[in-house]
């Protein structure tokens, strides 16, 4: 299977990643019908080749009308109120390839008794999602565009102190923020990867300008984003804002690994230019990969998972009882109860959560709503797991589910717990019969 490796050497942004995306093999065709019946006016879009510290790029320009500008790729505007040198690079190259670009004019919106361009100010997720709805792509490309959303929206209400569902934010709401996230979900979706890995994230400092004044960098709704979804982030020092809030979700939203497999076979790389002139040169590789064969024999894969981990000391035991339950409910991965000794001499149990990155803000909240922990410990593991499987198959008692492991080109087969139980108060049989019988087929099955 087709992986997709993101090297952000020089952070992401929208724009970066769509042009990375596209210059990876991602179809061009369905990504220009989806522009075309975006329910929305106010843009037109360019895609072209420029060229960044000589290097070719794709470049995927999103250029607003005069009442939609909000000064995005103006270094002046971003960074003027202090000295960040060497952003004197222009952008050029605009028009596709094929001559080809995207019109849309929005009409001016009635505000106060006069024309007011501001629709665009005032989106929140309502609007956004019924944006989405009425665009032309297929459903995973919906389902990605309207996640990608969600955690922005997620951010910006921890930023702002609101709930997600009142979050009307600029941002988000902005045309061209729009369109970058579409182009993304539909580019990321026709390439049809099984695994994204992004190793590190790198970000400058400094501060940037942005409709609610002059931000630290990363700006707060990227800096929640990297925290929530457990991102690497490499802090370069250098002045400027390398990870957009677009870009920091998009990453949240696909990203399935940290460690890069250890032999692999590149298959195309695409090269994204972004607008901004820094120090560093703004591209984004994004490499289609695929394990050699050596690696992918070994049925051994490489994992990221985060661990939670609390002491409890004086809650019931049905209390825990309920919480495991709820945890494993939530999306879990592998709850444990280790029984301690705590100061003077409490007996205790250390409380350890397995989890993927994006389940984290969720089990927290279901550890503090149901213990009385005021403080929960957390750390990204690595890990190797084996290639595995769900199957169903046909036994003398019924149907049931087994895991089949791949160790090292032999596989294992595990019967599904609920299933065994289930066929054991249907037939009447033991655990024992029952479980031998679901291995036997699997075997054959």
């Amino acid at each position: 299977m087709k992986s997709l490796y993101l090297e952000c050497a020089s952070g992401i942004s929208g724009d970066m990643a769509v042009a990375a995306l596209l210059d990876a093999g991602a179809d061009e065709a369905a990504l220009r019908k989806a522009l075309d019946s975006i329910p929305v006016r106010g843009f037109t879009v360019e895609i072209s080749r420029v060229k960044k510290a000589g290097i070719d790029c794709a470049d995927f320009n999103v250029i607003l009308d005069e009442a939609h500008e909000n000064h995005d790729h103006d270094m002046d505007y971003l960074f003027g109120h202090e000295t960040n040198g060497g952003y004197s690079e222009h952008h050029h190259g605009h028009g596709g390839a094929d001559g080809h670009e995207h019109h849309h004019e929005e009409e001016p919106h009635a505000h106060n008794g006069g024309h007011h361009h501001a629709e665009h100010e005032h989106r929140g997720m309502a609007e956004i999602t019924q944006i989405i709805n009425g665009t032309d792509m297929t459903d995973g490309a919906r389902s990605l565009a309207l996640k990608i959303f969600n955690i922005l929206a997620e951010a910006e209400s921890k930023a702002h102190g609101i709930p997600a569902e009142q979050v009307h934010f600029h941002e988000v709401g902005a045309l061209d923020s729009i369109v970058d996230v579409v182009a993304l979900a539909v580019c990321f979706d026709s390439l049809n990867v099984s695994r994204v890995y992004v190793p590190s994230l790198f970000e400058g400092g400094g501060t940037v300008r942005c409709q609610h004044g002059i931000l630290p960098v990363p700006v707060p709704a990227v800096a929640q984003i990297a925290g929530q979804y457990a991102l690497p982030l490499s802090l370069s020092g250098e002045p400027g804002e390398f990870i957009t809030p677009t870009g920091a979700a998009f990453v949240a939203a696909v990203r399935t690994d940290g460690e890069l497999p250890r032999t692999v076979r590149i298959v195309r790389t695409g090269l994204g230019a972004g607008k901004r002139a820094y120090r560093r040169p703004s591209i984004l590789r994004a490499i289609i990969i695929e394990e050699t064969e050596s690696a992918a024999e070994s049925g051994a894969l490489s994992d990221t998972v985060i661990k939670l981990e609390t002491n409890i000391d004086d809650c019931t035991g049905e209390t825990l009882g309920f919480l495991l339950a709820q945890l494993m409910e939530a999306g879990a991965l592998d709850v444990q109860y280790i029984p301690c000794f705590m100061k003077k001499n409490r007996p205790a149990y250390i409380l350890c959560v397995l989890c993927k990155a994006e389940k984290t803000a969720e089990l927290e909240r279901l550890i503090f709503l149901n213990t009385t922990t005021i403080g929960i410990r957390r750390c990204t593991m690595e890990r190797t797991v084996l290639a595995r499987e769900t199957r169903t198959v046909e036994t003398p008692l019924g149907t049931a589910r087994v895991k089949v492991a791949d160790v090292y080109g032999t596989k294992r087969i595990s019967p599904e717990y609920e299933s065994v139980k289930s066929l054991c108060k249907e037939s009447g049989c033991s655990f024992g019969d029952v479980y031998r019988a679901v291995e036997e087929a699997g075997q054959h099955g």
